[in-house]
């Protein structure tokens, strides 16, 4: 995977079903504020995790003790000198416009993604940590963890993907509340409102399951799984016969397949099956 500026990438093994990667942000002595490198190295990584059929589901967690405060704005400024000139004019405006897709596209390469991916945050998880998160299949954190939809106490309007991702997790209500107060909320609100799926006490029982839920999710069939993340993309903002229309085309795509052969001998000879993603 090559070495990093900010993030470090580790590959874990697993017993018969491929490898489950970490991708952490590795910047521990700034609680993980996202500079230049983090927003620039992020889709290179996805790209080639994506395309390593030996990768059968992410986890993103944070070094040190936050999993991420958010944007380092004063690094950023270097790459967004727009952002203080104070003219503004059309020209100055039409440059920051053609800058923000690729910030756009640091959240949206974990989306993209075709393999499932786990968030596992604990300590902050501050603006562009919750943008990060929210553009993952599954979020987990420990008790102590708290999140902000912080760009609104800093004069900006989040641009990279949360406006546009966390209402369809925890509803249209609860997503305006954060958007417009910009407040802190903990771990148990954020599992009540189904930020996150579970809450742990700790860091390290945290990566524990997180892990456990990714080999639960890599023993299953690779094939199964990635075409249910692409239905599942596919389907927001659709109609249920528009979804309806394209899991038939996708399920007719795939069937038949090693692993559904694979399943059935299991089945009949009472066995784990072993699937291939072929």
């Amino acid at each position: 995977m090559g070495s990093y500026e900010y993030y470090s990438v580790e590959m874990k093994e697993t017993e018969n079903s491929g490898k489950i990667a970490w991708v952490w942000l590795n910047r521990p002595e700034k609680k993980n504020a996202m500079n230049p490198p983090a927003w620039k190295e992020l889709p290179g990584i996805f790209d080639a995790l994506d395309n390593d059929p030996e990768v059968r589901v992410v986890v993103i967690a944070g070094k040190g003790p936050s999993f991420c405060a958010g944007i380092d704005l004063i690094s950023m400024i270097g790459e967004l000198p727009e952002l203080l000139d104070n003219e503004q004019k059309g020209g100055v405006k039409w440059q920051l416009l053609k800058k923000i897709y690729p910030l756009q596209m640091t959240m949206t390469c974990i989306e993209k993604c075709r393999k499932p991916v786990i968030a596992a945050v604990h300590g902050h998880c501050i603006g562009a940590g919750l943008d990060m998160i929210t553009a993952c299949d599954i979020r987990l954190s420990t008790k102590d963890a708290v999140f902000s939809l912080r760009e609104a106490a800093v004069g900006f309007v989040a641009d990279v993907g949360v406006l546009q991702r966390i209402p369809l997790i925890v509803g249209q209500g609860h997503a305006r509340e954060l958007a417009y107060t910009a407040k802190d909320i903990t771990a148990q609100r954020a599992k009540e409102i189904l930020l996150v799926n579970d809450v742990y006490d700790d860091m390290e029982t945290l990566f524990a399951k997180a892990q456990d839920m990714a080999v639960e999710i890599a023993e299953k069939s690779p094939l199964a799984v990635q075409a249910s993340k692409d239905v599942l993309n596919y389907c927001i903002g659709k109609t249920v016969d528009d979804g309806l229309k394209y899991v038939a085309a996708m399920s007719s795509n795939i069937i038949p397949s090693h692993d559904l052969m694979e399943a059935v001998a299991a089945f009949t000879q009472k066995r784990k099956p072993c699937f291939t993603g072929k």
